[in-house]
């Protein structure tokens, strides 16, 4: 393959590798989505493609959706043991983050709830909530009718929108200094005021360091504060489990503050919090090793503050 045609695919590699991560919520998978669509571009007749951007939009979606609609993939996502892999702020595969609707589509909670979704009404609503495209385009990319583009992403939105809970967008200060507060509160053992920092909807899921079947899901606050008060209740086995005794940092992850925890620069779990009305409305767990691997690789990268929990 010439340079030029190397260095036309390399320019689109992070919009297509953003793409491929929010449809399939998975960094890894989405890098080798992305391969595949290298390969499929250096076998190609270049010559005959009109638009390459185009082009590879709808090879890397369409290969997306192949992985959606496996079996595999059904099994696990259905299996309840599936959480998006985390992506700490500045990765370049987070992609586009200028409004409202961009910044949502990555987020954890957004995540999770295309999971409900058909393969089909996710690319539709990706595409055009995250990337804009219009109709006509998305039709063309997913072979299916105008129309029916408009009523996926109908259909997809208002679904999300049901479902979502809310979340505000806060900013990084104030978001820091309610995290701060409801860490502060459940290493010091204050179930109450735990309870007091939730929303009355409060929701909390936990992949339990990948040792769980299924993911662990609380639905009332009260069991929240109990379950963030047990997490936070430092053991031997627990720091047995982890490999020692972690500090727990703040920061931005998939747009949204988050605590995480590290040894010795090595990321070893992170809890994702979604606010609303300076409450806590959500969070999620991840500290299966399998999820945090880019999370790890951008941390050797971090140049983190100074941690709120020097030793957990």
């Amino acid at each position: 393959m010439d340079s030029a045609a190397v260095d036309r695919f390399e320019a689109g590699r992070g919009r297509l590798a953003s793409l491929a991560y929010r449809l399939l919520g998975s960094a890894a998978d989405a890098e080798d989505v992305v391969q595949d669509a290298f390969l499929r571009w250096q076998a190609a007749e270049r010559e005959r493609i009109e638009v390459p951007e185009a082009w590879l939009v709808k090879v890397v979606t369409n290969l997306c959706l192949d992985r959606l609609r496996s079996a595999r993939a059904r099994h696990e996502r259905a299996a309840g043991a599936w959480l998006p892999e985390p992506l700490l702020a500045g990765d370049p595969m987070l992609g586009p983050a200028d409004t409202v609707e961009q910044r949502e589509s990555v987020s954890v909670a957004v995540l999770l709830l295309m999971e409900r979704l058909s393969p089909v009404e996710r690319a539709a609503y990706v595409l055009r909530e995250a990337f804009s495209y219009p109709h006509a385009e998305i039709a063309g990319i997913l072979d299916i009718t105008e129309s029916a583009s408009q009523q996926h992403v109908h259909r997809a939105r208002r679904r999300v929108t049901a479902e979502r809970r809310g979340g505000d967008e806060v900013d990084p200060a104030s978001a820091r200094r309610i995290v701060e507060e409801f860490l502060a509160a459940a290493a010091s053992g204050r179930t109450e005021r735990l309870v007091a920092m939730l929303t009355a909807d409060a929701t909390a899921v936990s992949d339990g360091a990948g040792l769980a079947r299924r993911l662990l899901r609380y639905d009332t606050r009260e069991r929240v504060a109990v379950y963030v008060r047990a997490g936070f209740k430092a053991t031997p086995a627990k720091r047995r489990l982890a490999g020692g005794s972690p500090a727990i940092h703040l920061a931005m992850v998939n747009g949204s503050p988050a605590a995480v925890a590290v040894i010795e620069d090595r990321v070893v779990g992170a809890v994702v919090f979604r606010l609303r009305d300076g409450k806590v409305a959500s969070l999620h767990g991840i500290a299966a090793a399998d999820r945090l691997a880019r999370l790890n690789e951008a941390w050797e990268r971090h140049e983190p503050d100074a941690p709120v929990i020097t030793a957990w």
